[in-house]
């Protein structure tokens, strides 16, 4: 598939959040047509939680972006501290392809027990990270992937990764989300 099938893309990340609070934490998407920024999308999800794939499957199929969208970035697959994204579930919902993606690869023993021994409803998503399976060494980041074969996901990355490593729609978000949460944006996108 040829990079040019990937010309609207939508990147998701949380706001940050106090992790000992309870309560809704924000979640921005930034939406792109190729160079340009083209929009944003918010909402909530719940801090540990287990509405993330809901709300991000709302937020993309009720959006004005919607019919122009080729693929969804995710920067890992929680948000809200555990609360667990299904991106199988986005991509059979969405129709279409997701790409998860880590600078490092995640140390899924620890989080494992994290689930298990912590979370409320942790065995439920531990069975998700489980389907999906270790994340692969990719374009100088980690991914796990839902409808899309590793050559389309390298593809992604390279017409996606401009300022870096990380694909353009999720280095957004990050610096909107960061920007809502704290007043100011922060951090390595």
């Amino acid at each position: 598939m040829p990079t040019s099938s990937y010309p609207h893309a939508i990147g998701f990340d949380d706001v940050p959040f106090d992790r000992a609070g309870p309560g809704p934490v924000g979640v921005v998407g930034a939406v792109f047509a190729r160079e340009r920024l083209d929009g944003v999308v918010s909402g909530h999800v719940q801090r540990d939680g287990t509405d993330a794939t809901a709300v991000l499957i709302r937020l993309v199929a009720t959006s004005r972006f919607f019919p122009q969208l080729r693929i969804v970035f995710l920067q890992g697959v929680t948000l809200a501290g555990f609360n667990v994204v299904d991106p199988v579930l986005l991509h059979q919902a969405l129709g279409l392809p997701v790409l998860v993606v880590a600078r490092r690869e995640p140390d899924r023993e620890r989080i494992r027990r994290a689930l298990l021994e912590r979370v409320p409803a942790g065995a439920r998503k531990w069975a998700v990270l489980e389907r999906l399976g270790p994340m692969e060494p990719l374009g100088g980041v980690h991914v796990q992937r839902a409808g899309l074969t590793r050559t389309q996901a390298e593809a992604a990355l390279r017409q996606w990764a401009r300022h870096g490593k990380l694909p353009e729609p999720l280095r957004v978000a990050h610096l909107i989300a960061g920007g809502v949460g704290e007043g100011h944006s922060r951090g390595r996108a």
